[in-house]
């Protein structure tokens, strides 16, 4: 299908706490029974498939998500609409297709059905459908020979609902058409793949009826068997019964002698669901267990990840699961959760990499403590004393960025007979865990998680304002929410939500709000101590329940403090956009921004392999090998980049941050040294890949934010720069709740190629690698879907006079007047042509200003000490 107040405040420092027996062997919630979950890392169960995380309109266009973002997730399969296809915007297979395939991606899934514009499709006879289909499959075999094999297609999507909904009376028909379609695709491409029946839901009857028919009739030169079957698992209900499902029909298939054909679960869970951890893991759990490729539902708009993108290139919460998964290598190992087939329960799927001696854990799911039993841990491969790091990731909002999961706890500890156990909190059902345990080597590991605590909005003082029930327990396509309440109507002039909390110590802490600004941006104003402290600007988001995540910093004193958002900073004017819906607040320690990214978090290819020796783990490095890391900015601006190594000898380091070389690293002589490079990276995920010459052994990846150099970025408003054709100054009216600086921006960009924005190259930026920033705004979608929101990416064409051209991609940002920062990688070439915005085919979208900056300031490669 495209289709009582609580209160939580938990201190990551102290509550959410990961305890390893034998060293700390009480539970982190004592007055709880724990939920006990078994891994038997000697039990096998095949290789790592990584199929569960796959994408129903994941992708919308050429960057859209983000490339790093995509490969961080790195799907399996996507499915996607027909090429050329009038049902959504965007989404078209073709379009989409390199970018998904360079991300890693194996399959991608076409809905030939979407070809047609009406939800349900539009039903113009078999002939013209047809014809559709002649044409979609050409152009496939027509624009990629070479790798046509990776299109699957469905020829039928849902059609117990759609089209053949009445079996006794439609069966036959549905017969004919799809020996019809099968033979006009096969007749087109000899070798292609073919997908179904492709049911809203497990129908064994009908499927029964299908299988045996199409195993005694013949489909031109071949079967009419589907190469992979396909059905859709979409509601809560289908966490208890899939497991069913999947063993039935693996029955029947023997019962007809077929198969096994490979499974794709093409849509699989509720709104709810997606973004989620806690829930992810249960789907994941079921999916890795059956060795099926499956796919996210598509319910809210494409080219967000099915809801685990933010923004364009940010994580949210749920994303970081998903690469915890797409970071699985090795064989699975059994993993027997106290409640298997149970709805909103503990789930967890476990993995062995004996090559790297690492076993991987994650968990998740439920909101009782929880106590890992783990077996099988073989002392050739781990040792008699293993290292256990758990690290934690929970819902930040659909729209509310997530940086590196905290290690929230770490342990050196012996191992007795193969067995040891791990201790999980309870009491956030919405996150979930990975547990690493590898053999031990050189400094004991530590957490690294800040102080922070959280507290539902419900749990507040409310004044003017209400409290109220989003149950997705009972209704799972809502949207989720945290502590299943939120806090609306913020609409009066003395509307405010008011709570205390108590910190630790003086110092800056961050305030994450997650809110609902309903398709216009908006604002409160913060009090501190019933002292006005600032204005916290909201970005828009899809919907009131569709959250974001807005983050401010304060500054507090060690003690207790009143917080208290308002709609009012006067007491007698309501802020424009103030009526927000409250969902929960964050308070966390600011740090320095610090990530550590060990040898044992890197993907690796070529040749690359983990050694255990000395001083800990590291990748080695040399010739083609590779490690890949995915590092989190939380803002826009450079970063120093510090790589840990051991050498060999003198040697060049090879190293590109999102595809572009950052040159001049280098080993400058044998032993521990590092090298380091101050880099700009734009807010979210970038993907680091490192190589190195032969013999260095790389221990880990460090970034550090570097704001003081942000200095050496070039800011112009855009309403400052030359504005030709229609591209005009539009004034924000003071009504407005926009972000937008100067209180202006340029609209009616593009639609012509005379109608541009021109931006003067400053002085000293010459040729060299760049990053343009455009803060931009674009709302533009279409309205005809029943429940998809089908939005539309404008683009920009940025060219620099004398030289290349490059398109900028911005996706659908809800409002008009809200801007967000897009940053697009630059060549430049000339001394000093100017940068010219434009769209000779398409409006663009809104600009508000434009930042330019180098790529690299600086490297160094000093050894260390």
């Amino acid at each position: 299908m495209h289709r009582h107040p609580l209160t939580r405040q938990a201190t990551v420092a102290g509550a959410v706490t990961a305890l390893v027996a034998g060293l700390a062997t009480t539970p982190a919630d004592a007055a709880t029974a724990p939920d006990v979950v078994t891994v038997d890392f000697a039990q096998r169960t095949g290789p790592v498939h990584g199929g569960a995380t796959g994408m129903l309109y994941g992708l919308s266009d050429p960057g859209v998500p983000g490339d790093a973002l995509l490969a961080g997730a790195r799907p399996r399969t996507v499915a996607q609409k027909a090429p050329d296809g009038d049902q959504h915007p965007n989404g078209d297979a073709l379009v989409i297709a390199d970018g998904f395939f360079a991300a890693g991606g194996t399959e991608v899934v076409v809905y030939m059905q979407d070809v047609y514009s009406q939800w349900p499709y539009e039903n113009l006879g078999i002939d013209d459908y047809l014809a559709k289909v002649d044409a979609m499959v050409r152009k496939v075999v027509s624009e990629r020979p070479q790798d046509k094999g990776k299109f699957v297609w469905v020829p039928f999507n849902e059609p117990d609902g759609i089209w053949y909904q009445d079996w006794a009376s439609s069966k036959e028909k549905f017969f004919s058409d799809w020996k019809a379609v099968v033979e006009r695709i096969r007749s087109i491409d000899p070798g292609a793949r073919i997908a179904g029946p492709n049911e809203a839901g497990y129908n064994p009857g009908r499927l029964r009826d299908f299988l045996t028919w199409a195993r005694d009739t013949t489909c031109g030169d071949g079967t009419c068997l589907p190469d992979v079957m396909s059905w859709h698992e979409l509601q809560r209900d289908k966490l208890a019964s899939y497991r069913g499902h999947y063993e039935h029909y693996r029955q029947m298939e023997r019962d007809l002698g077929i198969g096994p054909l490979p499974i794709n679960i093409d849509e699989y869970g509720n709104r709810r669901d997606m973004s989620v951890p806690g829930q992810m893991i249960q789907w994941i759990s079921l999916f890795e267990d059956t060795k099926v490729d499956a796919d996210m539902a598509y319910w809210t708009y494409a080219g967000n990840l099915d809801d685990h993108a933010v923004r364009t290139r940010q994580a949210n919460g749920g994303w970081w699961l998903l690469k915890w998964y797409a970071d699985l290598t090795g064989q699975t190992v059994k993993a027997v959760p106290p409640r298997l087939d149970t709805a909103d329960t503990v789930q967890a799927v476990a993995a062995i990499d004996e090559p790297a001696r690492r076993g991987t854990i994650l968990v998740g799911g439920g909101s009782e403590p929880v106590r890992l039993d783990v077996s099988g841990l073989d002392p050739a491969v781990f040792g008699r004393q293993v290292d256990v790091v758990v690290s934690r990731t929970t819902w930040s909002g659909y729209e509310g960025d997530a940086v590196k999961p905290p290690v929230v706890a770490a342990r050196r500890t012996s191992v007795s007979g193969g067995r040891l156990s791990v201790d999980l909190p309870g009491g956030d059902v919405m996150a979930a865990y990975r547990v690493t345990v590898v053999p031990s080597t050189g400094a004991a590991p530590e957490p690294d998680a800040p102080w922070s605590v959280s507290v539902e909005a419900e749990s507040a003082t409310l004044t003017s304002a209400r409290s109220y029930e989003q149950d997705t327990t009972a209704d799972p396509q809502l949207y989720a929410t945290s502590g299943k309440r939120d806090v609306g109507s913020m609409n009066r002039v003395d509307s405010a939500v008011t709570f205390s909390v108590t910190v630790p110590r003086d110092g800056r802490y961050r305030l994450g709000v997650y809110q609902g600004a309903n398709k216009i941006p908006g604002r409160h104003a913060l009090f501190v101590d019933g002292a006005l402290d600032q204005i916290v600007q909201y970005s828009a988001t899809l919907g009131w329940t569709y959250r974001g995540r807005t983050d401010v910093e304060v500054r507090l004193s060690a003690g207790t403090h009143e917080l208290s958002l308002r709609t009012s900073a006067d007491g007698a004017t309501l802020l424009p956009g103030s009526d927000v819906t409250l969902d929960r607040f964050d308070l966390t320690e600011v740090t320095d921004g610090r990530a550590v990214h060990p040898a044992d978090e890197a993907r690796l290819s070529g040749s690359a392999r983990i050694t255990r020796q000395g001083r800990g783990p590291a990748v080695a490095l040399g010739g083609a090998a590779r490690a890949t890391f995915y590092v989190a900015a939380r803002e826009d601006g450079y970063h120093d980049l510090e790589f840990a190594y051991r050498a060999r000898g003198a040697g060049d380091l090879r190293v590109t941050v999102d595809d572009r070389e950052i040159p001049g690293l280098r080993a400058t002589r044998p032993g521990e040294s590092a090298s380091r490079a101050r880099v700009y990276l734009p807010a979210g995920i970038s993907r680091i890949e490192v190589g190195g010459p032969a013999g260095l052994e790389l221990r880990s990846l460090t970034t550090v934010r570097a704001g003081e150099a942000d200095e050496a970025v070039h800011r112009v408003e855009a309403e400052q720069a030359l504005l030709s054709g229609t591209a005009q100054v539009v004034a924000v009216p003071a009504t407005s709740g926009s972000n937008a600086s100067g209180k202006a921006y340029i609209g009616s960009v593009g639609n012509g190629a005379g109608n541009t924005v021109t931006l003067p190259r400053p002085d000293g930026f010459g040729p060299g690698e760049y990053v343009l920033v455009v803060h931009y705004a674009n709302a533009d979608r279409n309205t005809g879907h029943p429940y998809n929101t089908d939005v539309i990416s404008r683009f920009l064409d940025i060219t620099e006079t004398g030289g290349a051209t490059t398109r900028g991609v911005f996706r659908h940002n809800y409002a008009w007047d809200n801007f967000w920062p897009q940053a697009t990688p630059l060549t430049l070439t000339t001394r000093d042509g100017a940068i010219v915005l434009g769209n000779a085919r398409a409006y663009g979208p809104n600009v508000d200003r434009v930042e330019l900056a180098r790529l690299v300031l600086e490297v160094d490669n000093a050894p260390r000490s």
